[in-house]
């Protein structure tokens, strides 16, 4: 199908479309323009640098266990061959109660994540945002001077197009500015609308991998406590099996955050393409009522605020002085 509004997009000296001035305005009103969310994002890197301390300082607890099955130690090698008949479901519910509520909770949040994506992937669509024939429609009628009727006919949709342009239509009374005004508003509206539920996947994937760090230290706090408690009479084997089954909630969070982030991405991006096109589309269907409004402030403007007649020319002839010492006459 092809993107409405892409055929009134002007290329600049490097072939890419120039933005429109009421896009340019809303972008200079917002303050800031959005970036891709990237590991240098403070929350994400400090996630990743604890996460990879934590992992570094686990694989230097995981030798010892190694070293006493190389040594061929019989212990060793029946834990090891009980924990191959473990399931999944009893490694995730094998970490106790802290351990089990973390997951229950980081599964909840990839249900929520799934879900989301899902529904916010059907809704911001081109066709459901920006009607392919709303746009030509509504510029065929103002051609026509029906501003009532195209004003009608935005009413009878509910989308994003129809909203900017029944904004503007409404403030047709009040001159130009005030059209544009008008609509420059309600993209501001509806695009934070269309980003206040993606925004939920940027929060699910920043606290997941939180929630798998923390049972990891949970985890670590009570295979280290097990061997203050025996004073150093654990085996080796215990303290790799508790040391595992913690890092199990780490994986789980970092299987959610993933995703998670890249569905943020995507959305994000498609939100902004869609909205760039609703502005190009709304501008083109309002072409006709910038050309009236400003004919008809010409038409209406008074004798007295005509502008100036010009000044002489070069060759006209300038009369010479009045000669000193005499009154003109």
């Amino acid at each position: 199908m092809a993107r409405v509004g892409a055929r009134f997009r002007r290329p600049d000296s490097a072939g890419r479309p120039e933005r429109p001035a009421l896009w340019r305005t809303l972008q200079h009103r917002s303050g800031t323009r959005r970036r891709p969310l990237t590991a240098e994002e403070p929350v994400v890197r400090g996630t990743l640098q604890r996460t990879f301390a934590a992992l570094a300082a686990i694989g230097l607890a995981s030798m010892s266990p190694r070293m006493a099955a190389a040594q061929g130690g019989s212990s060793g090698a029946s834990a090891a061959a009980a924990n191959e008949g473990y399931s999944f479901f009893e490694i995730v519910f094998s970490g106790g109660p802290i351990g089990i509520t973390i997951m229950v909770v980081l599964i909840l949040s990839s249900v929520a994540a799934v879900a989301l994506a899902i529904e916010q992937w059907l809704a911001i669509r081109r066709d459901k945002l920006i009607p392919p024939k709303l746009s030509d429609e509504v510029r065929s009628l103002l051609a026509a001077g029906q501003l009532a009727t195209a004003q009608s006919k935005c009413g009878q949709h509910e989308n994003f197009l129809a909203f900017i342009l029944s904004r503007g239509l409404a403030e047709a009374d009040g001159g130009w500015d005030a059209v544009e005004k008008a609509m420059e508003e309600a993209a501001t509206e509806q695009s934070a609308r269309l980003m206040r539920r993606v925004e939920y996947l940027s929060v699910i994937a920043s606290i997941a991998p939180m929630l798998g760090l923390l049972g990891t230290v949970v985890g670590m706090v009570m295979a280290f406590k097990q061997v203050a408690e025996t004073q150093g009479a654990a085996r080796p084997a215990e303290l790799a099996e508790g040391i595992y089954t913690a890092l199990v909630t780490t994986v789980a969070g970092l299987m959610i955050a993933i995703p998670s982030l890249a569905a943020f991405a995507m959305l994000r991006n498609r939100v902004d393409e869609l909205v760039a096109e609703a502005i190009y589309a709304a501008e083109h269907a309002t072409l006709p009522l910038k050309r009236f409004v400003r004919q008809r402030g010409r038409a209406s403007r008074p004798a007295s605020e005509s502008p100036p007649s010009a000044a002489p020319t070069a060759g006209a002839p300038v009369p010479p002085p009045p000669p000193v010492g005499r009154t003109p006459a």
